[in-house]
């Protein structure tokens, strides 16, 4: 018979939240943008990242294998962001969003470890960078041709 631990089910499920809810504001920003990665990634980023923690802090007691485990998941979500830089004639686009990406998933370790100050700051950060960047960027005009190099558009 299924033995589940309703306690632990609803701690979980609270850390998993905390997560989702920490990535949206990020992922609203990039969808208004019309930015490649959105609504649905972000989120998804998040909850995974501590998701991955939150199973192995189940069963791995040894701080060595939770840092093998944490290092695994920082390399693929280095991985994912690659997958949102793109280079085309010389000019990179998406450097912010891989780069906010893989922020997202710090958000979501930190829950994992209720480090809950730590994932705040970060989600606040990592939005107020993604708003208030493109507004300076454009104002500067840094990339020369009035384009932000913070994602592809899909409409591009």
């Amino acid at each position: 018979m299924l033995d589940l631990d309703w306690g632990q089910i609803l701690d979980h499920a609270s850390h998993l939240a905390v997560a989702y809810v920490l990535a949206l504001p990020s992922a609203l920003d990039r969808e208004a943008a019309s930015r490649s990665a959105g609504l649905r990634t972000y989120p998804l980023v998040a909850i995974g990242a501590c998701a991955f923690l939150l199973v192995g802090e189940s069963f791995l007691v040894d701080p060595t294998a939770n840092a093998r485990l944490m290092q695994g998941l920082i390399g693929g979500l280095g991985f994912l962001g690659g997958g949102a830089i793109l280079k085309s004639q010389g000019n990179v686009i998406g450097m912010a969003t891989a780069a906010s990406i893989w922020n997202t998933g710090a958000v979501g370790m930190a829950v994992a470890y209720n480090r809950y100050e730590i994932a705040i700051v970060l989600a606040v950060l990592n939005f107020a960078t993604l708003r208030l960047g493109r507004k300076f960027k454009k104002d500067l005009d840094l990339a020369g041709d009035g384009e932000a190099d913070d994602g592809p558009r899909r409409d591009a």
